[in-house]
């Protein structure tokens, strides 16, 4: 063979293979994100959510259509490669690009041993309206961004073909629409996030018979130890089949039950489940008509029992008739390389097991909806949920409260309590869940008082939290605040608990594992030493709010960054824990000090305190001791603008800067114990405090309220005499403005906890 035809075969072999790569889509690879986890090596075309996607309805036949897809954006000329289920925008994806109408294709096969059953064909979640094509027949449209939904597509499919074809259009206007939509904005910035659109969970096909379980529903009692399995079938309605349920504690079978309509069994002495003992039993449901077997799925069943009631003193949550005190975090449920999309399932997992190592008992899963494997590892991990409903205008906020036509409104609202009646069908098996959150801080809230009644009745197994924070209508199960950085506790009304459903909020920046340069925090800290010693300077105090005032919950703001926010408890690619495991571990079981604080030099909270104040840059000894502010103006503190978050304002601060100085005497017993001093102060935003020409603080960014803060050693040292001076200045950029401040005195009980307190 010469030179040249070996040339040519080489050229030809290697386009074949080539063409064979592209086929497997081994030329795939994520875009170039601006930040990605660990997770993300492995996926690829042939290996992307892998597991059947719903643990409590599962089927022994099945296949995956997650993979390589065609896609169209807008209408556009040509097609690209995305990898499904990451949304578009996503890294992950390939694309990493936004727009309205998404247009997916994709040719799959049918096995041949599938001849003569239906095909089903599930989607786990598209955002927003959905029009699926297969083979030309059209399905839908639905709208809903978080639900499942199905359609049987046995009709349209091609007879002696191998190639079947799928057309997904989706449309999603995200925030210039009004459906639900979390905090996804076409303009990510401080609290809200880069978009998810088309497809994001996993698409999958499985047969079934021409009459087959469409959903299943459990309630259980653990003081009888009852399970009544609720079951609906589909398909052909000329049958009249029988369900029968297995039940087994591992290998053992406990319980066995059939019926034609609700199937109840007693489970002897039921294992309940708990955070700390998540226990599951499992459940195999078969439906049979005529001595034939018609369909079988596997799933699972906890027993538990969530309530409110008085402890004798408050009312408080009850978990299986005994108070839980719930110490959990805000869950934003985003990643920085699959944005609504988890990478993979043991990203998903790891979470959730974080969030156990780091000692909390709950999880608020934040205005979005997980895939049900996500609710599947809080089950079997262990951790109550508190479930939100994704927000959304509703022609009420925050876009269009002026714009919307009435009409538009209606069909925003009927949308708005579709997607909560199928969040509530979808997801009332998971043990994990104990509370529906209706709304959250008035986003797009209307009819308070009749969607909370919604939600009671489609599940009275459960809490209903009528709006976490400032919007409170007295309706539903618990009386919910925000307070940031807190914490706080609202009044008890006789009825419901009290929960303070966000708080805390406490940033750090950590270098290279951030999204963006720029960051955002409640209150900003400097390192990882002084965020452990704030944190647990909080979680004493909650503790105490739940001994001493009856606070039955908390929240804290969040389980990790997510893109400009860097409140995290780990870092947004989770890294890194920005604080020591076992401290954050032990503080959130009240394994703390009992520590009191009172004010020994007064802030302007309850009264004013007389200041200097001067708004033009002085000398550079303006903080000495010996200065003299004789020239500056005086006026009562605290300064700054009206409607600043937390602010108490007496004197009006507008300009850039301003320096205040004051002198204080320090009582008798505080100057005996200086090392139990500490500031307490509201700033927005950057201020530095001086003591005794000492610096005592210096602090970055805004509070929005007083919090205390450590005085430097040197400071602290200078403080051991009668007369003192505080000088502070204070810089102003942008939004409100506020400074004000004063020194606490901290008071350790002995041989108490903050765990035990007044018990």
């Amino acid at each position: 063979m010469n030179a040249g035809l070996k040339l040519v075969l080489l050229v030809l072999v290697c386009d074949l293979i080539f063409r064979c790569m592209v086929a497997r889509g081994d030329t795939w690879k994520p875009a170039d994100g601006p930040l990605m986890t660990r997770w993300a090596k492995d996926v690829s075309p042939q290996m992307v959510h892998t597991e059947y996607p719903r643990p409590q309805m599962v089927r022994d036949q099945w296949i995956n259509l997650n993979g390589l897809w065609d896609l169209t954006i807008d209408d556009a000329a040509t097609s690209e490669k995305i990898l499904v289920p990451f949304p578009p925008e996503s890294a992950l994806s390939g694309v990493m690009k936004g727009g309205t109408k998404f247009v997916y294709k994709r040719i799959f096969e049918v096995p041949q041993d599938w001849n003569g059953q239906h095909v089903l064909l599930h989607f786990g979640a598209v955002d927003w309206e959905t029009m699926v094509e297969v083979n030309g027949t059209k399905f839908g449209p639905h709208k809903g961004g978080y639900d499942a939904f199905t359609y049987d597509i046995t009709a349209a499919l091609k007879k002696n073909d191998d190639e079947q074809e799928i057309l997904v259009t989706a449309i999603d206007p995200t925030d210039k629409g009004e459906q639900p939509r979390g905090k996804q904005t076409l303009n990510p910035r401080g609290i809200w996030y880069t978009p998810t659109s088309g497809i994001w969970q996993t698409v999958w096909i499985e047969p079934v018979q021409s009459n087959y379980i469409d959903s299943l529903t459990f309630d259980t009692n653990i003081d009888t130890g009852e399970l009544t399995v609720h079951f609906q079938t589909a398909g052909a309605q000329d049958k009249s089949p029988t369900a029968e349920v297995v039940v087994r504690d591992g290998a053992k079978e406990v319980a066995r039950g059939s019926s034609m309509r609700d199937v109840k069994l007693k489970v002897p002495n039921p294992k309940l489940w708990s955070p700390d003992s998540p226990k599951l039993y499992d459940l195999t449901v078969t439906l049979r008509h005529g001595g034939q077997t018609l369909d079988v799925v596997q799933s699972y069943v906890g027993f538990r029992k969530i309530e409110v009631k008085s402890d004798g003193k408050f009312n408080r949550i009850f978990l299986n008739n005994k108070p839980l005190f719930q110490v959990g975090m805000l869950d934003q449920g985003f990643w920085p390389d699959g944005l609504y999309t988890a990478p993979t399932d043991e990203a998903l997992k790891y979470d959730i097991q974080q969030t156990k190592k780091l000692g909390f008992n709950l999880i608020r899963k934040h205005v979005k909806v997980e895939p049900q494997r996500w609710y599947y590892w809080a089950d079997k991990l262990g951790v109550v949920v508190w479930q939100d409903m994704p927000s959304a205008n509703n022609g009420l906020w925050p876009a269009s409260r002026e714009t919307t036509a009435p009409e538009l409104v209606s069909e925003a609202k009927k949308q708005y309590e579709h997607e909560l009646t199928q969040l509530i069908e979808q997801h009332r098996n998971s043990p994990s869940i104990i509370m529906w959150v209706v709304f959250n801080e008035g986003w797009g809230q209307y009819d308070t008082e009749r969607v909370t009644k919604l939600a009671k009745d489609l599940d009275p197994s459960r809490l209903v939290n009528n709006a976490s924070g400032w919007t409170d209508f007295h309706v539903g199960d618990v009386n919910d605040m925000h307070k940031y950085p807190g914490p706080g506790v609202p009044p008890q009304d006789g009825k419901r608990a009290s929960v303070l459903g966000e708080f805390g909020g406490l940033g750090l920046f950590v270098k290279d594992h951030m999204w963006t340069k720029n960051h955002f925090s409640y209150a900003g800290m400097e390192d990882s030493r002084e965020l452990t010693d704030t944190y647990k300077k909080l979680l004493g105090r909650v503790w105490q709010l739940h001994n001493d005032e009856g606070l039955s919950a908390v929240v804290y703001t969040q389980t990790t960054d997510v893109e400009q926010e860097a409140n995290g408890l780990m870092t947004y690619d989770r890294e890194v824990v920005k604080m020591p495991v076992e401290e954050v571990a032990a503080a959130n079981r009240g394994e703390l000090p009992l520590v009191y604080a009172k004010e020994v030099v007064a802030t302007s909270r309850a009264e004013g305190q007389i200041w200097h104040y001067t708004f033009e840059k002085p000398a550079d000894d303006w903080f000495g001791e010996k200065f003299n502010d004789a020239a500056w103006k005086t006026g009562p503190g605290g300064f700054g603008t009206k409607d600043t978050p937390g602010a108490v304002v007496r004197t009006t601060w507008n300009s850039p800067d301003i320096w205040i100085r004051r002198e204080f005497d320090l009582p008798a017993d505080a100057l005996k114990s200086v090392n139990d001093l500490n500031l307490i102060f509201h700033h927005d935003e950057d201020c530095e405090v001086y003591i005794n020409g000492q610096l005592a603080s210096k602090r970055h960014r805004f509070t929005t309220e007083y919090v205390e803060q450590p005085i430097n050693e040197d400071a602290r040292k200078a403080l051991g005499k009668e007369k003192n001076v505080i000088a502070v200045h204070c810089k102003q950029t942008i939004g409100g403005q506020y400074i004000d401040v004063g020194i606490v005195q901290l008071y350790t009980v002995p041989n108490q906890t903050a765990r035990k307190g007044n018990e």
